[in-house]
């Protein structure tokens, strides 16, 4: 489950997104801006979207029970998914329709300056919700690049707000571009392009968020340096002869499920095996706080590729 850092990128992010489009939907009302009023709703879509993570990250948190003996960690992988189609159906699909529809009716816009003391303003804000994001997600890049970052993270309510904040602010630049432009080339019809290139970029990002987040609701696995943390663990206990196999399934941000199949010598009593693999166990949990369960079996390598080969 995610921790309380989560909750504060949320939270952050949420009352940002939730006063910014109220000041764009009065701006956008006023000036008849098009892409102001794209910028509304896309920030509209990402206060609602933020509050279902919340709702997610609650969900999460309760026990494991009879009908759910891993937990609900996954629960928050559901509802980033839910997230994912509500930025493209309604952030995207609204945006892209309301430009349209301004291209093929241009109207001038009226007070402009109104919109771009109003966008300029979200961008501060927008900025700083988005560094909040940023900085607790530099904490998971671990020397990779940003997208494969973002890829390989285990926390939806983390990297689904920063690719929202980023959208935001790029969102934010696009219609000051189009705006700025119509009004100096006395083309109104580029408002309506601008709102237009916001839908896009929206359903670029959700396209990102849906992709990773399936991969996390179907189930995926730990971070492989988790699974080479394991192999030296079961390394330093001669006892074991060879490593079968090891599976390990994300059921949370912080809720993995690993399994494990050995080869012990045969020279060991069972009761040596036994204490091997309790003692085993508390190492993995002890160096990997995220691993919440941990299913050792003693098995044969013949045996277990017999088991194998015959599925």
């Amino acid at each position: 489950m995610a921790g309380n850092s989560s909750k504060v990128v949320i939270f952050a992010a949420m009352a940002g997104n939730g006063l910014i489009a109220i000041t764009k939907a009065v701006a956008a009302a006023y000036t008849g801006s098009s892409a102001m009023f794209s910028e509304a709703i896309h920030s509209a879509v990402d206060t609602g979207n933020q509050g279902l993570l919340l709702y997610g990250l609650h969900r999460a948190k309760r026990s494991p029970d009879q009908r759910h003996p891993y937990g609900y960690g996954r629960e928050l992988y559901f509802w980033a998914f839910v997230v994912a189609l509500l930025v493209f159906a309604i952030g995207s699909g609204v945006s892209i329709y309301e430009g349209i529809h301004k291209v093929m009716e241009p109207e001038p816009i009226q007070n402009p300056m109104v919109n771009f003391v109003v966008l300029g303003a979200a961008l501060v804000f927008e900025g700083a919700a988005w560094y909040i994001a940023f900085k607790e997600f530099r904490r998971s890049v671990k020397g990779r690049s940003y997208f494969a970052a973002v890829a390989a993270s285990k926390d939806p309510s983390i990297f689904a707000v920063l690719l929202e904040d980023s959208a935001a602010m790029l969102g934010l630049m696009i219609a000051l571009i189009g705006l700025g432009l119509g009004l100096w080339l006395d083309i109104p019809e580029l408002d309506g392009v601008a709102s237009i290139v916001i839908g896009i970029l929206l359903a670029a990002i959700a396209w990102v968020l849906a992709y990773e987040t399936k991969g996390l609701l179907i189930g995926e696995g730990a971070d492989p340096e988790i699974e080479r943390s394991i192999r030296r663990i079961i390394a330093h206990h001669s006892e074991v002869l060879r490593t079968n196999e090891i599976l390990s399934l994300q059921n949370g941000p912080m809720d993995i499920l690993v399994t494990l199949s050995l080869d012990f010598k045969d020279d060991i009593s069972s009761q040596d095996i036994e204490a091997v693999i309790s003692k085993m166990e508390r190492q993995i949990r002890t160096t990997h706080a995220d691993v919440r369960k941990v299913f050792i079996e003693a098995q044969s390598w013949r045996g277990h590729n017999r088991a194998a080969n015959s599925n």
